[in-house]
């Protein structure tokens, strides 16, 4: 066995199945085209359109070969607990839709394992379906001993999508690690729960479609789907008992010793925090780059929970503050030459993690303060499960962290509780990930798809023109194909060719004109509900269309060319955004119609006026300099070396069409662009807001939009400088004129009131009373609406009385009736007690109150009742 460093095992193995007739083709994003799908987390996501007979392999090939990035957490708690499980990991993949089968796949996979990576023979395993005799045979073909062949049953030998669908028998490859690895049980062999016998490749052999009723019909054309785990193949080969001892994951290790100053090995508890930051830092890393943020939901979800979860191992070794960031420039070091979209994404990636930081920062005060709550409620010396795994679920408290802080306390924790609801929470990611499994590999539903792959893809010549002849190759109303469409209908019609660009990339379809001899129909909007197929929603005027019809097709052309605009509009923008604010602003989402354009981009705050001004100046002058546009395919590896953009998040074959403003803006793009910058007329911001966390949106219009939207800012302030009576750009010097003035009037209106309650307080005084104790007294109900306002009331009484005295006053303040009775020291010192007072008649109003002898107040609900608790005071007082 050789020394293999894990890029020399990637690079072999694709090399490896280049050389027997495969197509290379490069690790798809983790973001799957497939909607039902919540991550990419097997290598053949990206062919089941090849694997379900929708698209067909360039006859040169044989095949495809790939290294996939994967990310699974259906087990997260698992990970770094054993040396196997990862939530990020590579996979290396051979796929076949019905060129090679089981012969050529088991004789590869011996010969790359034996001759290519140099595994001893003898210590090689192959486990086989009960049922499949065929691989058998194939394997003692191949000089495999009968003994180092083993039959497992359906439940690890026999692949299903679900209960129907593709299926077949699988064979799976071991690597006997020695005996000191083993249980010592006299049953151990390959598919043990020990770690002697390291399964390390899958053959799928999928040969099947399973029925309802449990038949195996034979697939026309029989596939291949292998998978290997590169981590593990590499700790194999490199000597190590564990995937985190590898190279690649070793190196990430080291980043965790060195900020925590523990070397790994010291401390079984302090390694597993190091090897779970480890993994959950590419995880982290190369979700970012492909277009996922963090949130509270979906994809955003799971990668605020690995964050968080790092963070929060982080803390348990002493590493506090931000410091994933550290473990990024790491990962883009040891695998940016592999996946060129961490390095282009390098600075979103730092700048989002460290908002997510710093904002979990905040998190974990809150669950501190949750739990030391809930330690301070609890009764008895157990906290309960439910307390523990909220602090798991919502603020990101590993079980031990709670259990260390808790037993500082002399308090345990109902353990079984918190796993019997983390088993309920694994359970529902077990069903959800054999949904996006089963998923993965259901025929794609629908009539577009069954029209897709009867009818191939619809042809797009609408960059070169906006008019042409077309054949319709069918009609679909109402979810059914149909043979014709008649006037007052709706339908969709399908052709062969067209001009019509279809709704793709934040780009709205194309409307028209549909028209032959005796028919005439509106184009209301240009959909691609599969990829490549052009769907017209079409509403009849005149005649009817038939399938087989020969028509003439044309785009709204003034329509199409305010949609060019607008769209290169966006690229001008994008580029002028990047300069301004820095090289972490990505294009994360947009809309370009013909009225108007909308920009969504990765970044961390507002804009000030000051920046938005820039950016539209830059992009303004580098649309008045008419730059002429350039368009061109290209290879995506050729692209990205010249430095053109890819789209945040968005999905790239091996050739690309890259769209150029000179060398000011270059993008991938499949939309429809001006030829000339100056086409657009200028571009004008007419907002910027906040769309989510690390998110900002820009709206924007042009050319006759611009002009519009200017336009109407004139009007308006015409209309406010005729109605202030001065011109326009003196609107803003007398509207800062006036608000001063206003300003000033409100002044002296607050201190007239403040007079006129005044002379409310000469009333009062007129009320005087002498008290059966001899102070002087007022008791009545007046229109004071708060309680300050009788405070300040009182104040100015008991200043203004002839000898000092006390007050029982009452009010309807917001519908509820309120008493507040006071009284001077000296009053207080004659037996009068305001507490005892507003007690002995709060009942009256149907409420209660109190508080001290010289001052307190009541509340109630019966607001009728004022008059009798007024007449109640005067019982006691006079």
């Amino acid at each position: 066995m050789k020394y293999m460093t894990t890029a020399e095992i990637r690079e072999s193995f694709l090399h490896y199945f280049e050389e027997k007739g495969c197509l290379r083709m490069p690790s798809s994003s983790l973001i799957p085209d497939d909607p039902s799908l919540l991550l990419t987390s097997a290598g053949m996501v990206q062919f089941k359109p090849y694997f379900l007979q929708q698209k067909q392999l360039d006859p040169a090939y044989i095949g495809t070969t790939t290294v996939q990035k994967c990310v699974r957490t259906n087990d997260i708690d698992i990970i770094g607990t054993t040396g196997r499980h990862l939530s990020f990991f590579e996979m290396l993949g051979n796929f076949s839709f019905g060129a090679y089968f089981k012969k050529e796949m088991c004789a590869w996979a011996l010969d790359y394992s034996v001759n290519v990576l140099g595994l001893d023979k003898d210590r090689l395993y192959f486990t086989v379906f009960v049922d499949d005799d065929e691989t058998i045979e194939i394997w003692k073909s191949l000089g495999v001993p009968e003994d180092h062949i083993s039959r497992l049953g359906e439940e690890d030998n026999f692949w299903r999508a679900g209960p129907t669908g593709p299926c077949g028998p699988c064979s799976e490859l071991y690597y006997d690690q020695g005996e000191e690895f083993g249980c010592g049980k006299p049953t151990c062999g390959p598919g043990c729960d020990c770690d002697r016998y390291l399964e390390y490749w899958n053959c799928v052999f999928t040969q099947y479609d399973g029925q309802e009723d449990g038949t195996l019909v034979p697939l026309p054309k029989k596939n291949i789907d292998t998978g290997m785990g590169l981590e593990r193949i590499a700790a194999i080969l490199q000597g190590v008992q564990s995937n985190y001892e590898t190279d690649v994951l070793r190196s990430l290790v080291a980043v965790g010793e060195r900020l925590s100053s523990i070397s790994y090995g010291s401390d079984p508890k302090a390694d597993l925090s190091l090897r779970i930051i480890a993994d959950h830092s590419r995880s982290i890393t190369f979700m970012i780059s492909d277009g996922i943020l963090p949130s509270n939901e979906g994809r955003g979800y799971v990668l605020r929970h690995l964050l968080r979860r790092a963070v929060m191992k982080a803390q348990i070794i002493g590493i506090h503050g931000t410091f994933l960031n550290d473990y990024v420039d790491e990962i883009v070091r040891l695998m940016g030459h592999v996946y060129p979209e961490i390095v282009e994404n390098r600075e979103l990636a730092r700048r989002v993690i460290l908002s997510e930081e710093e904002r979990f920062g905040k998190t974990l005060k809150n669950g501190q303060a949750y739990l030391e709550e809930a330690l301070a409620e609890l009764e008895g010396d157990v906290l309960s499960g439910e307390v523990a795994f909220t602090l798991h679920d919502t603020y990101g408290f590993p079980i031990e962290v709670t259990r260390e802080i808790a037993e500082e306390r002399g308090v345990g924790i109902d353990s079984e509780g918190f796993l019997r609801l983390m088993e309920e929470q694994r359970e529902r990611a077990r069903q959800a990930n054999t949904k996006d499994t089963e998923a993965a590999w259901s025929t794609y539903g629908g009539i577009h798809a069954q029209l897709r792959a009867e009818l191939g893809a619809t042809r797009f010549y609408g960059y070169d023109t906006t008019a042409g002849e077309a054949t319709v190759t069918a009609i679909v109303r109402d979810g059914e194909r149909v043979e014709n469409v008649v006037a007052g209908e709706v339908a969709e019609v399908i052709l062969d060719a067209t001009p019509f660009y279809g709704e793709m990339g934040g780009e709205i379809g194309d409307t028209g004109l549909f028209e032959s001899t005796n028919m005439r129909a509106y184009v209301l909007d240009t959909q691609l509900p599969e990829a490549g197929l052009y769907a017209h929603s079409v509403r009849v005027e005149e005649g009817e269309i038939t399938v087989g019809d020969t028509i003439h097709v044309a785009v709204d052309a003034h329509r199409r060319a305010s949609i060019e605009r607008n769209h290169t509009a966006t690229h001008i923008l994008h580029a002028s955004l990047r300069k301004v604010l820095g090289d972490h602003v990505r294009q994360a989402g947009s809309y370009v119609g013909p009225d108007r354009l909308r920009f969504d981009f990765t970044h961390f705050e507002a804009m000030t006026p000051e920046q938005i001004d820039e950016v539209e100046r830059i992009a303004n002058n580098v649309i008045m300099e008419a730059t002429p546009t350039t368009i061109y395919e290209t290879s995506l590896s050729e692209a990205r070396s010249n430095g053109v953009t890819a789209l945040f998040g968005e999905k790239y074959g091996e050739r690309v069409r890259v769209v150029a403003a000179g060398e000011f803006s270059q993008e991938l793009c499949g939309g429809c662009h001006v030829r000339n910058t100056s086409e657009i007329g200028f571009v004008k911001i007419i907002s910027e807001s906040s769309v989510g966390a690390n998110l900002r949106r820009i709206e924007a219009v042009t050319s006759y939009g611009a002009l519009s939207y200017i336009n109407k800012v004139e009007a308006e302030l015409k209309e406010t400088a005729a109605e202030l009576r001065v011109p326009i750009f003196d609107v803003s010097e007398r509207t800062a004129a006036n608000l001063k003035t206003l300003k000033e009037i409100q002044t002296k209106s607050k201190r007239l009131k403040e007079a006129v309650s005044d002379d409310g307080v000469n009333a009062l005084l007129g009320m005087v009373q002498d008290a059966k104790a001899g102070y002087p007294v007022i008791i009545t109900s007046t229109d004071i609406r708060d309680m300050s306002g009788f405070r300040n009331s009182w104040d100015i009484i008991r200043a203004r009385m002839d000898r000092p005295g006390a007050v029982v006053l009452a009010s309807v303040q917001d519908g509820k009736p309120v008493l507040f009775a006071a009284g001077t020291d000296e009053a207080v010192a004659a037996g009068f007690n305001a507490g005892a007072i507003v007690k002995a008649i709060a009942y009256a109003i149907g409420g209660g109150g109190g508080g001290k002898p010289t001052m307190a107040q009541a509340g109630g609900k019966n607001a009728a009742g004022i008059d009798e608790a007024l007449e109640k005071a005067r019982e006691i007082l006079l």
